[in-house]
């Protein structure tokens, strides 16, 4: 007998994942594809968007082999972003995909927007100053430094829509991902700014808008055939993957915020009003009426994994080396800022910094430093939302950093908070299985019905004063090393 199933698939930075989900929000298959992003240059991170396709038919022939038995009655798509990848008519890319705010290429566009319109008026009307994790400078960065390939470009995707336009044939977006391409797009009036949009991105087609849980169309002939998905299978149009992780644990309703540990560390506060402040992000929310304030560190699990390929040791080696070395790291303070820094100090040029280093120090405590440096820049940007009014009540953590218990409990005991970790930590895929599912109607009414929470994570209030002392020397260390940072930020550039 045939188990209706709905499939879940996410664009990540590292990896794609995908999953099937039955009607009771058990995991039938999963499964995964890692992939590398491309740094041309310094500041650049980009990514040939044939694998993004290619991993979707990957995964969809895979998970449908494992469950012979399961029967795809609907299609959920995610994605990083905000991407800006543009194609032609014939929807072939023109160049690789510009990733989110980890690319930092657009500075001068973003300067000069900002001078010609107006920052008061960018945030009027988009709610959000631009930098480097808006869509809009990048597209008009293509447009100055790439003319061939700005002659052949007639539209903008990102890695939700493009899935959604192979599989379907439409050419849509959806309203949060639209709200992350300022200036183009106007957050009271939820609608494309028409006079920025042929300032700045024309000729470019704009895709038609929707919500993320909206269906994009059906699987076509051609790409049922090569996704061996069945023709005629409801296509949602998906959203960016933090937004899909917040959906995947219950953590959109207002009061909630929505901590996802990955390759970045992404926040999300969900609320009722349009919250608007220079170094935090303002966007529409995956549903219709609500609204974001959202952060993004630009390296967290990234900067785990590098300093695991640095020290050739595996990760239980490091955890228990890094749980050994205690609070403080024997007297070692981490700035993140390893490729460059979003929110909320907004500073592409920001770098990593490692100070009271000696000879004495080890791996142990250089990953716990990592640990913590990614925990304080966590409390820098929950302070600043609820300065700029987030009421946040309720922490959800989410993603693959959610399986290491002293990485979360760092955390913890960093921020004061207390964080809810759900049964299911997969992420955006099984938000995507979901989404789908409540499109076709046969999904329960909220996904704690597939998803309770199944842990609590307490603060260890004895460690409050170290953290406290530890996190005013973190902002001082910045604001003491920009300068000389910041120079050889520009060296960097040059080499």
């Amino acid at each position: 007998m045939a188990v209706r199933t709905t499939l879940g698939i996410d664009i990540g930075t590292s990896s794609s994942k995908g999953v099937l989900v039955d009607g009771d929000g058990v995991i039938v298959a999963t499964a995964v594809r890692a992939h590398d992003v491309s740094r041309p240059h310094s500041g650049w991170v980009e990514m040939d968007a044939s694998i993004w396709w290619d991993e979707f038919v990957d995964i969809a022939r895979e998970l449908c082999s494992a469950a012979p038995e399961a029967e795809v009655a609907a299609v959920g798509v995610s994605g990083m972003g905000p991407c800006v990848l543009l194609a032609d008519e014939h929807d072939d890319p023109v160049r690789p995909a510009i990733l989110y705010g980890v690319d930092t290429r657009a500075t001068a566009q973003i300067e000069r927007i900002t001078r010609e319109l107006g920052a008061d008026e960018i945030t009027r009307v988009g709610g959000s100053l631009l930098t480097s994790q808006s869509a809009g400078p990048k597209i008009a960065w293509v447009a100055e430094t790439e003319p061939a390939a700005w002659d052949r470009a007639r539209r903008l995707f990102m890695p939700a829509s493009w899935l959604a336009r192979k599989l379907t044939g439409e050419y849509v977006l959806d309203h949060q991902s639209a709200s992350q391409s300022s200036p183009l797009y106007d957050i009271e009036r939820e609608a494309w700014h028409a006079q920025w949009w042929e300032r700045y991105a024309a000729p470019l087609e704009p895709p038609r808008l929707g919500w993320a849980g909206d269906l994009a169309g059906r699987v076509t002939a051609d790409a049922a055939a090569e996704t061996g998905l069945a023709e005629g299978t409801p296509v949602t149009i998906g959203t960016i993957d933090a937004w899909t992780e917040a959906v995947s644990v219950d953590a959109h309703g207002s009061g909630d915020l929505m901590l996802m540990y990955g390759t970045t560390m992404f926040l999300v506060a969900t609320g009722d009003e349009t919250l608007r402040t220079p170094s935090m992000w303002t966007t529409a929310g995956a549903f219709p009426g609500s609204r974001n304030l959202a952060g993004g560190l630009s390296t967290s699990g990234a900067l785990t994994a590098w300093l695991k390929g640095l020290t050739g040791a595996d990760y239980p080696e490091l955890l228990a080396a890094a749980e050994a070395a205690g609070p403080g790291a024997r007297g070692l303070l981490m700035l993140p800022y390893f490729a460059g820094e979003r929110t909320p100090i907004q500073d592409p040029d920001a770098r990593g910094v490692v100070a009271g280093l000696t000879v004495e120090h080890g791996r142990g405590e250089l990953y716990r430093a990592a640990l913590e440096a990614t925990a304080f820049g966590v409390r820098h940007n929950v302070e600043t939302m609820r300065a700029a009014g987030a009421d946040i009540r309720r922490i959800v953590a989410v993603g693959g950093g959610t399986q290491g218990q002293l990485w979360l409990q760092i955390v913890s005991d960093v921020t004061g908070l207390a964080q809810q970790v759900p049964e299911t930590t997969i992420g955006a895929s099984f938000g995507a299985a979901y989404l789908a599912a409540a499109a076709i109607g046969e999904a329960p009414g909220s996904i704690a019905a597939w998803n309770p929470i199944a842990a609590t994570i307490t603060p260890h209030t004895e460690h409050a004063a170290r953290y406290d002392e530890l996190y005013g020397q973190y902002l001082r260390l910045y604001a003491g090393t920009r300068e000389v940072v910041h120079e050889l930020a520009a060296a960097q550039r040059l080499s």
